[in-house]
């Protein structure tokens, strides 16, 4: 059963940092390589590039919660999130 998941290319997993622009403060996030590969689809469905899609999802939870507490975790969250709701409509378009 894990080898599909023990199979996978280190690549994936490794860590990658990337300089973001947040509120006109240049921070750093660090997220797997996959995650990352997700946000750029993310960012891409919106018509936006990753720092945008990242500034735009940040200044958004600091609008409704006042604060992001892990933003590297909002956005593996975020990712997640979009994964399900593609699935989803994917499935839906197939029984369609």
């Amino acid at each position: 059963m894990c080898n599909l998941y023990a199979s996978q290319e280190p690549e994936t997993y490794a860590h990658e940092t990337r300089a973001i622009r947040l509120n006109g403060h240049c921070t750093s996030v660090r997220l797997e390589v996959a995650f990352w590969d997700i946000l750029e689809e993310i960012a891409a469905a919106e018509g936006s590039t990753v720092a945008r899609f990242a500034s735009t999802l940040h200044g958004e939870v600091v609008e409704r919660r006042g604060e992001v507490g892990n933003f590297a975790s909002l956005l593996r969250v975020a990712c997640t999130v979009w994964l399900r709701r593609e699935h989803a409509r994917r499935r839906e378009a197939a029984i369609a």
